[in-house]
């Protein structure tokens, strides 16, 4: 083959070669959707924990690899912890049966598709913050991806959908606001559940005084200004492949009694007293720590804490003594959303690298959770998210990247014109080889 002839056979295929590999990226390209909740009506000290259902969400057998939130006002910007207290959201699925309408009393035509636990009752969510939501990153490393949408799994005669808990607290103009986001039941003068059932006389605080419609008490003289809130939640996904590997969700509870009583009867919450000594000890630590064991044997691949304001610390324990992970949390230390002083806008997060971190079979577990109790705390909480993949990864099987395609118009502006070069180059070539054959050119 001729030089001209053989570089310009050479250009074309490393330039079909990229337009190939971008195809190819198209194809597996990280999708993203921002979407907005239902509104959450607000006046100072009201209370909102609704249920939202059939909320927007991706379509398709897919896997998630992130999801993030936060508390918008109507012109879409981000409100204050100062004034609106995110005591909690949390994502949950469930299959509707098809041709029923939703009510209340759904029965077996609402079925709820949970994590994978433990807690037999609550912490079922996929997907669910605090006030930490904001600094807090819930992407999950390639290849892994939490798998949903699969048509196989869904019982016939159902469909999936999505439910939001939504639980926002008005601190304007409150006489105690960090008493409120404590859910303090002198506070908000109740002295009953949600469900109408009295509560325990030991019961100072907690998500049973501070539920849907609840008022934490006001300052005098303060108006009733009501506003319109929205939770905006953002989901990136993929389609799903054989190349991805799947991660169950398991929530672990610091109040679970599992290790004394062989029952997953989690709490949810608890209560951090006032140190009398810690004073002359100079130690105002609380620590609380549970024992369990996962149901399957896998790596880590993500795992992150969730504790309520005073909370300086969780840990997740291996049998050997080994700490699977720490997660810290972030304080503000300003006004704006995002660093409010005083409360907890992130959190720290672990993400092992592939293989390096594997829970076996049947090891026992501890989860530590630590606040500070230079004064009390009521309604805390000590959870701990974690992503297990119970299938070693293949090191030797190529791994799948999922980026969000950015092509620049400028890249298919040069793909075109070498194309058109290796063109030009190979006709040129192609006559100057005919030329040499023998040939006479056509003039034109």
């Amino acid at each position: 083959m001729p030089p001209g002839k053989g570089l310009a056979f050479l250009l074309a295929i490393a330039l079909l070669a990229i337009c190939v590999q971008n195809s190819k990226a198209q194809k597996n390209e990280l999708k993203s959707m921002v979407y907005l909740s239902p509104k959450i009506p607000q006046h100072p000290g009201s209370v909102s924990k609704k249920y939202y259902y059939d909320i927007e969400f991706p379509k398709g057998h897919i896997a998630i690899k992130s999801f993030n939130a936060e508390v918008v006002d109507e012109a879409g910007d981000p409100v204050s912890l100062q004034e609106t207290y995110l005591h909690h959201w949390i994502t949950l699925r469930y299959y509707h049966r098809k041709g029923v309408e939703f009510n209340d009393n759904l029965g077996p035509d609402f079925i709820i598709a949970g994590n994978a636990g433990l807690c037999d009752h609550g912490l079922s969510q996929f997907f669910g913050l605090g006030s930490e939501t904001r600094k807090t990153s819930t992407n999950i490393p390639d290849p892994y991806g939490i798998e949903v949408g699969n048509p196989l799994e869904v019982p016939a005669g159902y469909e999936e959908k999505w439910l939001f808990n939504i639980h926002a607290i008005d601190t304007r103009g409150t006489v105690d606001a960090m008493g409120c986001t404590e859910c303090r039941c002198d506070l908000y003068n109740v002295t009953k559940d949600e469900y109408g059932q009295p509560l325990k006389p030991d019961y100072v605080g907690g998500i049973h005084c501070c539920y849907d419609g609840t008022q934490c008490k006001l300052k005098n003289g303060i108006k009733s200004i009501e506003r319109n809130l929205y939770l905006r939640y953002t989901v990136k996904w993929v389609d799903w492949s054989d190349f991805i590997v799947p991660v169950q969700i398991f929530i672990l509870d610091v109040t679970d009694p599992w290790q004394y009583t062989g029952i997953h009867d989690c709490l949810i919450e608890y209560d951090i007293e006032k140190s009398t000594t810690g004073v002359a000890t100079h130690d105002f630590t609380s620590t609380k720590r549970s024992i369990m064991i996962l149901p399957i044997e896998g790596d880590v691949v993500y795992a992150v804490a969730h504790q309520h304001i005073g909370g300086i610390g969780s840990a997740l324990y291996g049998e050997d003594g080994r700490i699977i992970c720490s997660s810290a949390p972030i304080y503000g230390h300003g006004k704006t959303a995002g660093d409010e002083a005083g409360y907890i806008v992130g959190r720290s997060t672990c993400y092992p690298e592939p293989g390096t971190m594997r829970i076996a079979k049947g090891e026992a577990l501890t989860v530590e959770s630590n606040y500070s109790n230079e004064k009390r705390h009521t309604g805390v909480m000590g959870h701990f998210y974690i992503l297990i993949a119970n299938t070693s990864l293949n090191f030797n099987e190529p791994v799948q990247i999922h980026e969000e395609l950015k092509t620049p118009i400028i890249f298919w502006g040069v793909v075109v014109s070498g194309l058109a070069i290796c063109a030009s180059v190979f006709v040129v070539s192609q006559r100057r080889n005919q030329n040499e054959d023998g040939y006479v050119s056509i003039a034109t």
